[in-house]
């Protein structure tokens, strides 16, 4: 099969499986912007970020914070809002608590980015430290309340929405717990206080595969499942579980146009800009079709991700077309719009070469 990408951006295809146990071909292109300045036009970047074949972690996969997802979801149902950066002090004034704000379209999300800070002795139970002063802080789920308590090595906890962070305890042994780190986030009415109590992991990034909510998406693995259903995914699997984004940062899949915007995320304190309006056209060519034009598939924007301190962001939309059999019955994908000249060529069988480099090569 023939990926013909007419666009200045990146595209990819692989063959997903669907719950109902059917294969589609899922094609998924990647766009990159800058970040405008105040007075600037939203373009293109330069360098156009690849498409995220597998999962990345900031460590140890498993024990660390992920920071990108693969690309390649057969299907998300909504659209995933992710932030990778860090908390800037207004003005460059050393601070210690700094609310930070992210704001695309009718999503809205805000949280407190706190300084370092320890556990310490209280008079009656374990009380924070007071929070040092900072100017930028890295946001990401590492730094945010949760992680594991493994002073009892053989049983072990983990803190069930955030394996990665910090600040969570269940045994209360002083001598383990006084001066380790506090989480550097948190709810701005919901502080951290106690390291037995449940809150919210506030990060702007992809939450584990395994983390809660996904876990409860991901069907049943039974031996129900292991004799009559596999290699196939399990009857209850849902397809929010391919949702990256915490659900607070889900949102109906982007039209384009709507406003982005970042408070205390960058330098100069707040960023606003549009994203873009592109039609982008994605049509599939079977190979007992003789058609020119293709069949053309419905496109969805359904990953945003913004790094701040890159002064960028990607769009990813997506399609997908049912397979009758195998990848082998589609001779072509086209991404963007064919050249007039190529299309003339095709509709009266010539050959058409897309370069001089080209033509000499094939004489």
């Amino acid at each position: 099969m023939e990926l013909l990408n007419f666009t200045k951006m990146t595209a990819g295809f692989t063959v997903g499986l669907r719950p109902d146990a059917r294969e589609v071909l899922v094609v998924a292109v990647k766009g990159t912007f800058t970040i405008p300045t105040k007075g600037q036009e939203l373009q293109l970047a330069d360098e156009q970020l690849p498409l995220v074949d597998a999962d990345t972690f900031s460590g140890e996969p498993g024990f660390s914070a992920p920071i990108d997802e693969a690309d390649y979801a057969p299907f998300k149902p909504r659209c995933d809002v992710l932030l990778r950066g860090s908390a800037y002090a207004p003005g460059g004034r050393p601070a210690q608590r700094v609310p930070v704000a992210l704001r695309v379209g009718a999503l809205a999300k805000t949280f407190n980015v706190v300084g370092p800070r320890v556990w310490t002795r209280g008079m009656a139970a374990l009380t924070p430290s007071e929070p040092e002063f900072f100017t930028v802080m890295p946001i990401s789920y590492d730094n945010a309340f949760g992680g594991i308590d493994a002073s009892d090595p053989d049983k072990p906890r983990y803190f069930a929405a955030n394996h990665a962070g910090k600040g969570f305890h269940v045994h209360l042994d002083l001598n383990r717990v006084v001066g380790q780190p506090l989480p550097n986030t948190e709810e701005i009415d919901n502080p951290v206080t106690n390291p037995r109590a449940s809150y919210r992991p506030m990060a702007f990034g992809p939450i584990g595969r395994s983390w809660d909510p996904r876990p409860k998406y991901a069907g049943t693995y039974d031996k129900d499942w292991q004799e009559n259903v596999f290699p196939f995914l399990p009857h209850d699997f849902q397809e929010e579980y391919y949702q990256s984004a915490p659900p607070d940062q889900q949102m109906p899949c982007l039209a384009g146009g709507e406003q982005v915007s970042l408070h205390n995320l960058t330098a100069e304190g707040r960023v606003d800009f549009m994203l873009p309006r592109l039609a982008l056209p994605i049509s599939v060519h079977r190979r007992d079709n003789a058609s020119i034009d293709g069949e053309l598939l419905a496109v969805n924007i359904d990953t945003i991700r913004l790094e701040s301190d890159a002064r960028r962001f990607s769009l990813v939309w997506r399609a997908h077309c049912p397979l009758k059999q195998n990848l082998f019955e589609i001779s072509s994908v086209v991404v963007g719009t064919m050249p007039r000249a190529m299309r003339l060529a095709a509709e009266t069988g010539r050959t058409y070469y897309r370069s001089l480099g080209e033509l000499t090569a094939a004489q």
